[in-house]
């Protein structure tokens, strides 16, 4: 017998529905099914009506599976009225594919609880590689409250009873090893990146509207969050300019301002890329890509691939810019034989002069140029003048924008710093002390083999540590599978026997990796063998 409260719910459901939304009658009647569950539930408890809650909606397409070629849809939100919020989602036609209903309920929590929850899970799923995050990136940042520390030793519970239930198919350690983690737009950024990506936006959104070009520069050491920033922004123009409703954007949020109509009418027509130099980096990017929706794995190209493309984008981002290449001997012939190809045809003949930064000035009206000049590290790689002309540029303009907070080394941005000290080989001063880094492990070996020792144990414990040197050997087992490159004392090594997604790949542990395959990536523990 059904209650007069789920009745006349039901009664008043049906009649304001657009039929014509629902598809089939399958859906329809799921989503009565849902709406008849829903005013029940709200009936039992107080709280499922008048309390912060945050909630999962999925489209219920089996138990997660990491490797599986199906993703599952998944939304995570949160809300002080779990009740009407599901009513919500039930008249929005982009989520009535969404049948399975987690709310999770804490007596202790709040809305700045709420939010943070939100934010790890949403981070955490996006990072599983067993579903598709439908949500958007409307601007959750890495916010302190009261006792957030205990709070967020509350939620590793709530993951693993997630997990329990078929929600993650991976454990914490292996989600948070994974690129797909590390480079994921979903995440929350800090009160740095935010302001920066804010005021980036809003110039950007400005020029487009007057029809004016502009080039802008975000410029950090290591580890400071460049790349994140690049694919996050990409991701939130991408949902500015294909949102259809504000029923998912909450008005506390950072970036829920550029929501508008008018924004998405300037940004319909966005041809937007992302051009990453280093071949491994961008396979894993694209890889993102291609489980984040609204984004294409064709849209993270090489420099070689913008300068052949059909027409003009309207926004280019580079990252690692640095190592966009002058005109120098490239890595095979084909290649010497393009460069000259594309710089003919963009500026009617193949002048020696031009870059592979001109070609990403003339083949778009804006650009963000992600950039550490310290870390070139090929002769072929732009001059340090010329990236010098281009921070001043921007500086000039106000559209140069600095990231400091080191993410990537748990001792801070004065490692980065030292570590560059000590391997000056003019240093401004004298003696080199050895500094004290807290709880950061950073200690100095003379013997390669105990290094190596070192690096083994830390994976077996933690994963993700691997070997890697500077390009000072040479790479003879390149030709010859049985040769060794580097032999010191009596530790012989090889260099990485793959190029794309080395640290990931099957025998990384027992190689070592070069610069061309490490550049960008996240280990938990390093060992730098520093060649002469």
């Amino acid at each position: 017998m059904v209650s007069k409260v789920v009745h006349e719910t039901l009664a008043a459901f049906v009649a304001e529905r657009d039929w014509a939304q629902f598809h089939t009658p399958e859906n329809l009647a799921k989503s009565v099914a849902i709406e008849a569950a829903v005013t029940t539930w709200k009936t039992h408890d107080e709280k499922h009506g008048n309390w912060p809650v945050v909630y999962l909606l999925d489209d219920g397409n089996g138990t997660a599976r990491a490797n599986s070629n199906t993703l599952r849809d998944i939304y995570i939100g949160e809300t002080l009225n779990a009740a009407n919020r599901m009513h919500q989602h039930l008249k929005t036609p982009a989520k009535q594919h969404l049948k399975n209903i987690r709310i999770v309920i804490g007596e202790r929590f709040n809305k700045s609880v709420c939010l943070d929850l939100e934010s790890y899970l949403i981070k955490m799923l996006a990072g599983d590689g067993s579903n598709r995050v439908l949500n958007r990136n409307n601007g959750i940042t890495d916010t302190q409250y009261y006792q957030r520390e205990m709070y967020r030793e509350g939620f590793r519970n709530i993951f693993e009873r997630l997990k329990a239930e078929g929600v993650f198919s991976r454990s914490i350690p292996e989600i948070e090893n994974s690129d797909l983690f590390k480079l994921s737009p979903s995440k929350a950024l800090t009160e740095e990146q935010a302001n920066s990506v804010e005021e980036i936006v809003n110039g950007l959104l400005t020029d487009i509207e007057r029809g004016s070009k502009s080039t802008i520069v975000i410029q950090g050491d290591p580890g400071t969050g460049k790349t994140v920033m690049a694919i996050y922004m990409i991701k939130l123009l991408i949902d500015i300019k294909t949102f259809t409703s504000l029923e998912d954007l909450d008005s506390d949020l950072r970036f829920c301002n550029f929501f508008t109509v008018r924004n998405q009418r300037l940004l319909h027509d966005l041809r937007i890329g992302l051009v990453v130099p280093q071949q491994s980096l961008r396979k894993s990017i694209q890889i993102v890509f291609k489980k984040t929706p609204g984004l294409e794995p064709s849209m993270v190209m090489d420099p070689f691939k913008v300068g052949e493309a059909e027409g003009v984008f309207d926004l280019l981002l580079v990252d690692e810019t640095h190592r966009l290449n002058q005109r120098a001997n490239q890595a095979g012939a084909i290649l010497n034989t393009k460069f000259g190809t594309i710089t003919s045809s963009l500026f009617g003949s193949d002048d020696k002069s031009k870059t592979q930064l001109d070609w990403i000035r003339a083949k778009s009206r804006h650009q963000i140029f992600l950039l550490d000049a310290a870390q070139s590290v090929r002769p072929a790689d732009l001059p340090t003048e010329l990236l010098s002309g281009l921070v001043a540029d921007t500086r000039a303009s106000g559209r140069h924008f600095q990231l400091r907070t080191q993410m990537r080394v748990k001792a801070g941005s004065d490692f980065v710093s030292y570590v560059r000290w000590i391997l000056d080989p003019h240093p401004l001063s004298y003696p080199r002390v050895k500094q004290d880094f807290g709880e950061y492990d950073f200690r100095s070996f003379d013997n390669v083999a105990h290094m190596r020792d070192q690096i083994f144990q830390h994976n077996a414990e933690v994963g993700l540590s691997r070997m890697v040197a500077g390009f000072a050997w040479p790479w003879n087992s390149k030709k010859d599978k049985n040769k060794f490159d580097i032999e010191i004392d009596e530790t012989q090594l090889r260099w990485n026997s793959v190029i794309a997604d080395w640290i990931s790949s099957r025998k990384a542990l027992e190689e070592v990796g070069s610069i061309h395959t490490v550049q960008g990536y996240d280990l938990n523990y390093v060992g730098v063998i520093i060649g002469l």
